[in-house]
């Protein structure tokens, strides 16, 4: 073991491996994409996409007022009426095998897309979001002609038309996940992108269109959350929001009483708990990619440890030594580990929380990489002496930084793990089976995973409980929020 203080282990030194950003083939300006056909904001209204990295616009992309949603409502409703109710389970397999072999023939330029307007590593857009957003299409095209062997009823019927708002921390993912099976099941959609990452939503329009889908039965409306609560108010049949909690709630509220369906994917606070009898070196490897896979900014973020007192200094010792071997920089460079936060906004409020942790008596360390001078960025930080009242412990800070608890018995582990507003997901790290289906079963979350963590797979539900939101997204269970069942 290397007893050297972590902040003199210096990190493996590579040359630089950037991929190009002129893979992705951005175009000056988009516009929105209603009724098959990219067309400009009825008033004319833009705004500009940057670069996290670097600041750099990189497009200007049209901002929805609420005459284009209606309209682009308006669309999916007559593709509905007309066109998609009437197509049979195979006819919508086609297609949907059609945009999933597209999204992987155009991957590495969905990939560079993803990692210039988001800010996250390329090997992670490359590696992860594309392969993972082309598998869901995969997945539900095999359940397009087989919805009467899905479990809910004889003769499942699709609801009508969505509305669909997404994130900016995957984009093209999140576009997947509420796309394939609300198409699935034979609904139409409108999707609202966020308004710092609306570039691989609109180049997956360009996809959309490449397929052949008929016209109308995707729109896609860009902008602010204007564009989304225009969204909201408009006459759907169904809203999926993956957001916030606070906006979550506002969504719930003005739904309430309208009958029209919901499903929310909001934050979390996931706690990753280790045990005394774990592998050391894989629980560090978990660790890190709980909580700084993509910055941080992830809503099922292992971003609470609690590990059991007898290995916490061991734990601990390793864990620093590995942040300080994180490499920090240019998202498309293929040896970066952490990429540029998302926006000025978000990084201000990483700081903010911060700030309070050691405000409120935690003590921090933070990697002593060298940021650039120019763009969005934090470094990886692990703050220890962490109390359950802190901020940095109940608050969703959405990016590279950690908050340790430490714990005796699994009982305690349990209580401090579900001491939470929120319950999205959690993870578990033992090597005693029975000890670990024991707290699982007891854990307050929609996920939980063991000795392993931010795993997904296009067959398994992800979704939470409390105020992380309700409905589930991902495998036979993703397909009943799109269906009147």
């Amino acid at each position: 073991m290397d007893d050297r203080p972590a902040s003199t282990v210096s990190a493996l030194e590579y040359d630089p491996a950037p991929e190009s950003a002129a893979v992705a083939r951005l175009r000056e300006s988009y516009g929105l994409f209603v009724g098959g056909a990219f067309v400009e904001a009825a008033d004319g209204a833009t705004f500009e996409t940057l670069n996290p990295a670097t600041e750099e616009p990189l497009a200007r992309v049209a901002q929805a007022g609420e005459a284009d949603v209606v309209a682009a409502v308006a669309a999916a409703r007559r593709a509905y009426d007309k066109v998609w109710r009437k197509t049979t389970g195979p006819q919508r397999s086609k297609y949907l095998f059609r945009i999933a072999r597209l999204i992987q023939e155009r991957s590495r330029e969905l990939a560079v897309l993803e990692s210039l307007d988001n800010g996250k590593p390329i090997r992670e857009s490359r590696d992860l979001d594309v392969p993972l957003a082309a598998a869901h299409f995969f997945y539900y095209a095999g359940w397009a002609d087989k919805l009467d062997h899905a479990g809910f009823g004889p003769d499942p019927r699709p609801l009508g038309v969505a509305g669909q708002i997404i994130p900016w921390n995957f984009p093209l993912l999140m576009a997947a996940w509420k796309l394939a099976p609300a198409l699935a099941a034979g609904n139409t959609c409108v999707l609202k992108p966020a308004e710092t990452t609306p570039l691989s939503v609109l180049v997956l329009a360009e996809i959309l269109q490449q397929a052949e889908l008929p016209d109308g039965v995707v729109n896609v409306v860009t902008g602010d959350g204007s564009a989304g609560a225009a969204l909201v108010a408009s006459p759907v049949d169904k809203v999926a929001f993956t957001g916030s909690t606070e906006v979550g709630k506002v969504i719930q509220r003005r739904l309430a009483g309208r009958g029209t369906r919901l499903t929310l994917e909001l934050g979390g606070k996931g706690a990753n708990i280790v045990f005394d009898d774990a592998p050391i070196d894989e629980v560090v490897e978990g660790i890190v990619d709980g909580i700084f896979f993509n910055q941080g900014h992830v809503c099922c973020a292992g971003s609470r440890l609690l590990v059991q007192e007898s290995v916490a200094e061991e734990v601990l010792h390793r864990l620093r030594r590995r942040v300080d071997q994180l490499r920090v920089g240019d998202p498309l460079d293929k040896n970066t580990d952490v990429g540029a936060i998302n926006s000025a906004a978000q990084l201000e409020k990483i700081r903010e929380l911060t700030d309070w942790g050691e405000r409120e008596g935690a003590t921090r360390y933070t990697s002593p990489c060298a940021l650039p001078e120019r763009g969005y960025w934090f470094a990886p930080t692990v703050f220890t002496e962490v109390a359950q009242t802190h901020r940095i412990a109940r608050e969703e800070v959405f990016g590279p930084v950690l908050s340790v608890l430490t714990f005796r018995t699994p009982e305690e582990a349990v209580a401090k793990a579900n001491n939470t507003t929120y319950g999205l997901a959690c993870g578990v790290w033992s090597e005693k089976g029975s000890r670990t289906l024991w707290v699982a079963e007891r854990l307050r979350a929609g996920v939980v995973w063991a000795n392993t963590y931010n795993r997904f797979d296009p067959a398994s539900p992800f979704g939470g409980v409390r105020e992380s939101g309700f409905g589930r997204e991902g495998g036979r269970h993703g397909l009943e929020a799109y269906l009147d069942v």
